[in-house]
C-alpha cells in the first residue's frame, strides 16, 4: 500500500516534465513552422507499421487566471467531445475501429494529445487534430458532462486518495508569487462559476496553431506527410490573441513554512519541499543528480539508512519536479509504526547536511553517473516517447535535438556542482514543511 501511494505521489509531479528519454542510435527528424504558426516535427520509423500523431498545446494550469483555475485540464476532456464535424463519443469510437488508442495529459505548463494509429490511418489521427484545433464543439451539454467528470476524477484521485492533498498543500505555500500555486486539477468552485463565454475565450486564446506544436513519429513518408500535414492544417487560421505568459521566477523562499496536515491515513508522513529552479537549467542537472545520491534505489544515501538500518521509515523518496519556469525538489518519507516524524526530519536534515559538507565519494559519483546514462539510452522505448519528448524539448528548451544531446548535460555535472546545489537550495529557509497525521491525532489535540 505505501509503495502504491507513493508511486502516485511521484506520478502527479512527473506529467508534462521532459523525462530522461533516450536511444540505442541517433534519432532523426525533420521539423519545420508552417505559415499560421504551428510547429511541425516528423520522425520516421518504419520498423513497424504504426504511426503516433500528438499535438502539444503550450497551455497549462500556470496560464490560467487565479479565478479560473482548472481550465487547462478541463479542455483536456472538454475536446473529446467531438467538434461540427464530430459528434459526441465519435473521437474514440472512431480511434477504437481503426484498431487505435489514444489519450491526453494536463500538467503545469501544457495540454498534450495523441493517437497510436496503424500507419494506414495516419489521416484520421490528423483529421481529428485538426477538428479540436479549428472547431471544436463547446456547448453548455459537453461542459456540463465534462463538469461532472472532472469532479468525479478530482474524488477518485485526489480526495478520496490517503496523502494526495499534499499536492495543493504543498504548491500553494511554495509557490506564493506564481501560477504554479494551484495544481492542474484546478477549483471546483471556479470552474463551476466559469460561464460560457470564459470557456469560448480559453479556446480562442490557446487552442490555435501558433501556440501548438505537431508531432508526428512512425512508420510515415516524411514527404508524403508534408503533404498531409499541408491538407488538414494550412487552412486553420493563426490565432490574434495574446497568449499569456506569466513571468518565470528564480526566487527562492526566504523563510520555512511549517504546518499540519490531518487526513485519512494510518502512518505519518513528512513532507518536504524546497524551491528551485526551472527545467534545463545547470543547477536543475545537478539537483536530479543529487536525488540519485539521497534517495534513488535500495543503496541511495536516505534510503539505506532510513528504511533498512535505523527503520524509521517504512519508504522514503525525494524526486526534483522542475516545470518550464521554476520547480520545486520535494522529500518525502513514510513512518513506520512507533517512530516520530521528528525522527524522520532529523535524519532527512543530517544526511543533507553531509552532502553540503563534504562531496559525494568517486565511487557514488561513478553510479550516479552510470544511472542516468542508463536511463538515457534505455529510455526511447517507443514512438509515443519519441513523439512526445520531441514535441517537450521544442517547446520548453527551445531545441528538439535534445532528445540525442541532453545526456552530455548530465556528464558536465561535477561533484563539486552537487555539493553546491545542495548548499544553495536545500536549506531551512527555502523550504515548506507538511507534517501528516491521521484524524484520530487531531482529535486528540
Amino acid at each position: 500500500m505505501i509503495r502504491s501511494v507513493l508511486a502516485l505521489l511521484l506520478g502527479a509531479f512527473v506529467l508534462g516534465t521532459t523525462s530522461l528519454l533516450a536511444q540505442d542510435k541517433r534519432i532523426e527528424f525533420v521539423e519545420y513552422e508552417m505559415d499560421n504558426g504551428l510547429h511541425v516535427i516528423l520522425h520516421q520509423d518504419n520498423s513497424t507499421p504504426n504511426v503516433v500523431v500528438s499535438v502539444l498545446y503550450h497551455v497549462g494550469s500556470k496560464n490560467e487566471e487565479p479565478n479560473r483555475t482548472g481550465m487547462a485540464h478541463f479542455f483536456e476532456h472538454l475536446l473529446f467531445e467531438g467538434s461540427a464535424n464530430l459528434g459526441r463519443g465519435e473521437i474514440d469510437a472512431l480511434i477504437q475501429e481503426a484498431g487505435g488508442a489514444n489519450n491526453a495529459n494536463t500538467s503545469q505548463d501544457r495540454t498534450f494529445y495523441y493517437e497510436l494509429l496503424p500507419s494506414n490511418h495516419l489521416g484520421l489521427g490528423l483529421y481529428i487534430e485538426s477538428e479540436r484545433m479549428l472547431h471544436a464543439k463547446i456547448d453548455s451539454t459537453g461542459i456540463a458532462v465534462q463538469r461532472e467528470v472532472v469532479k468525479e476524477e478530482k474524488r477518485q484521485r485526489i480526495d478520496n486518495q490517503p496523502y494526495m492533498s499534499f499536492q495543493q498543500e504543498m504548491m500553494s505555500r511554495a509557490f506564493p508569487d506564481m501560477n504554479y500555486r494551484w495544481t492542474p486539477i484546478g477549483s471546483m468552485e471556479d470552474l463551476n462559476a466559469a460561464q460560457f463565454d470564459d470557456f469560448m475565450e480559453f479556446y480562442r486564446t490557446f487552442y490555435v496553431p501558433n501556440n501548438a506544436t505537431l508531432s508526428i513519429a512512425g512508420d510515415i513518408d516524411i514527404e508524403e506527410t508534408k503533404k498531409m500535414v499541408e491538407q488538414y492544417f494550412a487552412e486553420i487560421p493563426r490565432g490574434t490573441r495574446e497568449i499569456p505568459r506569466p513571468k518565470p521566477s528564480s526566487k527562492l523562499l526566504e523563510t520555512e513554512k511549517r504546518d499540519t496536515v490531518y487526513d485519512n491515513i494510518q502512518l505519518p508522513g513528512y513532507f518536504c519541499g524546497y524551491r528551485m529552479p526551472a527545467e534545463g537549467t545547470d543547477d536543475y542537472y545537478a539537483l536530479n543528480m543529487l536525488s540519485n545520491v539521497l534517495s534513488a534505489g535500495q543503496s541511495s544515501r536516505i534510503n539505506k539508512r532510513a528504511v533498512d538500518e535505523e527503520q524509521i521509515a517504512a519508504q522514503v523518496i525525494n524526486f526534483p519536479s522542475a516545470f518550464e519556469d521554476a520547480g520545486i525538489y520535494i522529500m518525502v518519507g513514510i513512518a513506520n509504526a512507533g517512530k516520530s516524524l521528528e525522527e524522520l526530519e532529523a535524519l532527512f536534515d543530517d544526511e543533507i547536511k553531509k552532502v553540503q559538507t563534504d562531496m559525494i565519494s568517486d565511487y557514488e559519483f561513478q553510479k550516479v553517473r552510470n544511472q542516468i546514462e542508463s536511463g538515457f539510452y534505455g529510455g526511447n522505448s517507443s514512438i509515443a516517447d519519441i513523439a512526445e519528448s520531441l514535441a517537450n524539448y521544442h517547446v520548453y528548451y527551445g531545441d528538439a535535438n535534445l532528445i540525442n544531446t541532453e545526456l552530455q548535460r548530465y556528464m558536465s555535472v561535477t561533484r563539486e556542482d552537487i555539493r553546491r546545489v545542495a548548499r544553495k537550495y536545500l536549506v531551512p529557509t527555502n523550504r515548506v514543511v507538511l507534517y501528516y497525521l491521521p484524524k484520530s491525532a487531531q482529535a486528540e489535540n
